[in-house]
């Protein structure tokens, strides 16, 4: 009887289980260079979908505005005021790109993980997923939003900005180090481990109950992808914003 369990459950495991396989990736070698195959095939499609939108939107601007040039104008002034209340009112408008490049990137990427059939696509290893459910993405875009705030705080205050790190006091100097390191670092996981997450549990439940369970369990997803951007994109703003503000300023305002 034991025997028999033991075989069942290893078959069950080999022919479903197998679908959920984490961790094996299909990869390019190009040279000594080992590229991340399915990352960059996901990536370019989230990247074509943002350029034909936004060719579609600007190629016959109207007066009143209408279907997807409205949907863009919307998410413009959308990401506008993210920006306008993060950054300030007076420094806000050069890093409406970068902050706007963050948040659509993200949000269209979470969004194809699941409305985009990507699983019916057969890859010699691995399979396609959200780019953003891969930790190098998360990673290279945390790192992207950390270049910014440092550009931001020394092209507005040059070897100044050192002195945010002993403000308000000298013994600050070492957290300040430290949360220079944690920025990134939680930027990433948080998005890394969210949309990971919901992916594996949509995927358990696909296989397991197959019809109308996973659909509410699918919508929930699309709305904590939809926050997760939302978050990223604010906090890439709220640091923008902190190393660019004027702490000597404030002080003397109290004073």
């Amino acid at each position: 009887m034991v025997s028999k369990m033991v075989d069942f459950l290893s078959a069950f495991n080999s022919v479903t289980l197998a679908e959920l396989e984490v961790g094996k990736h299909l990869y390019w070698q190009i040279g000594n260079l080992k590229l991340h195959g399915q990352v960059f095939l996901t990536s370019w499609f989230v990247i074509a979908v943002l350029v034909l939108v936004s060719v579609l939107a600007s190629s016959n601007i109207k007066r009143i505005p209408s279907g997807i040039q409205n949907l863009m104008e919307y998410a413009l002034e959308f990401i506008r005021d993210l920006a306008k209340n993060q950054i300030g009112e007076k420094e806000y408008r050069p890093w409406v790109p970068f902050v706007g490049t963050l948040f659509l990137f993200i949000f269209v990427s979470n969004w194809s993980g699941a409305l985009v059939p990507f699983k019916l696509i057969e890859l010699p290893e691995g399979e396609l997923t959200a780019p953003t459910s891969d930790i190098n993405t998360t990673i290279a875009l945390a790192l992207l939003t950390s270049l910014a705030y440092f550009y931001a705080g020394f092209s507005k205050k040059g070897l100044g900005y050192f002195g945010n790190y002993v403000q308000p006091v000298s013994f600050m100097l070492p957290f300040k180090i430290i949360e220079d390191f944690t920025k990134p670092l939680s930027l990433s996981f948080r998005l890394f481990g969210n949309i990971l997450a919901d992916e594996l549990v949509v995927g358990v439940l696909v296989l397991l109950v197959p019809l109308f369970v996973p659909l509410p369990v699918m919508a929930l997803g699309l709305f904590t992808s939809a926050i997760q951007a939302l978050i990223f994109a604010t906090l890439a703003a709220a640091y923008i914003g902190e190393a660019l503000e004027d702490h000597h300023g404030a002080e003397e305002g109290e004073h």
